[in-house]
């Protein structure tokens, strides 16, 4: 794969300095280019047209909020924030539903022992959002004959990279009075998932809202896990009920794997379980249990995903999912619910 070109806008000149070392150290991006403020910064994405901007939202000179607004509506740079971890959460909830694809949180001093740790992070997420358009997508070996199960009792959604604005799309094309409800879990850091949660509230017909463990799910209603906890559902009686819970542990909290799992477990067969965009493979181990109870499968497409890394997995697992770019995918939900 090509290297990524990348922009960091930074109001810190250490800041910058250090996050374009760490990126350099990996051997796998080219940084061409810094800024010390917003409107450099989109002074330096003109003249250099990179693959990537990593972004700081609070600077004297034109914020991050700014800059995203103005890049709104292009496929490329892909942003991604890189703020401090004490940022207000609606401005980091804002900055994703803005276009930012994901966020990385810098200690206040970017201290040395967190340096490796933050460098690791963003090498990767730099490298899945650049690499939908430097490795062009290979195409399936055979295609998978789609499985379509019958009535469907609970829709559960995966993503990761990329998906705060895939939710937005998705959920905001819903209507209100669907039969099934929505158990959500998104890969992002703890503290955003409220804030989020009343955006996509706020966009949608469906009533959104983060989950509290004991709530009772109904049709019309879609609960969004909350950020550093598992989401699993259990029944209780006739109805299902969210549960929070730390364990067990896994390398990204909340698990898409963990909410699938459970959905299979209790609601077996009538289980719906789509897969949007993402890096990794979390959801493929959830995916196979929906698919051996019987349930089915949807996949956001590799010309809709910012990172068609988690949908490929359940993809190319044979799996029997049904693959559509995100703006046909309400429709197909609306005649499965």
């Amino acid at each position: 794969m090509k290297r990524p070109r990348v922009v960091v806008i930074d109001d810190s000149a250490f800041a910058r300095t250090v996050l374009a070392r760490l990126m350099r150290a990996s051997n796998r991006i080219d940084i061409v280019g810094t800024a010390r403020d917003g409107r450099d910064g989109l002074e330096r994405i003109a003249a250099l047209d990179p693959d990537v901007v990593t972004l700081d939202l609070t600077m004297a000179e034109m914020d991050g909020l700014a800059v995203l607004r103005e890049l709104q509506g292009r496929a490329r740079p892909r942003v991604i924030v890189v703020s401090i971890s004490t940022i207000d959460t609606e401005i980091g909830a804002e900055a994703l539903s803005l276009g930012a694809i994901d966020l990385v949180a810098k200690p206040t001093a970017l201290a040395t022992e967190r340096l490796h740790e933050i460098g690791d992070e963003l090498v990767a997420k730099v490298l899945a959002a650049a690499a939908s358009f430097l490795e062009p997508t290979s195409p399936l070996l055979q295609v998978q004959k789609p499985v379509i199960g019958g009535r469907v009792d609970l829709i559960t959604i995966g993503t990761s990279t990329g998906g705060p604005q895939a939710l937005t799309r998705l959920m905001s094309a819903l209507p209100a009075k669907l039969d099934a409800p929505i158990a959500i879990v998104l890969h992002i850091p703890a503290g955003y998932t409220e804030a989020l949660a009343r955006r996509l509230d706020k966009a949608s017909q469906l009533d959104v809202a983060e989950a509290e463990d004991g709530m009772e799910l109904r049709p019309g209603l879609a609960i969004l896990a909350r950020g550093g906890m598992h989401l699993r559902i259990e029944r209780v009686g006739s109805a299902l009920v969210a549960r929070l819970g730390m364990l067990p542990l896994r390398a990204f909290m909340p698990s898409v794997d963990e909410l699938f799992l459970s959905a299979a477990e209790v609601v077996g067969a009538r289980t719906l379980g789509i897969v949007l965009t993402g890096m990794g493979d979390d959801g493929l181990v959830g995916s196979k249990a929906i698919a051996a109870a019987g349930g089915s499968l949807m996949t956001e497409s590799s010309a809709s995903c910012v990172v068609y890394g988690m949908p490929r997995c359940v993809d190319e697992a044979g799996l029997g999912a049904a693959s559509y770019p995100l703006d046909d995918m309400a429709r197909e939900i609306k005649k499965r619910v």
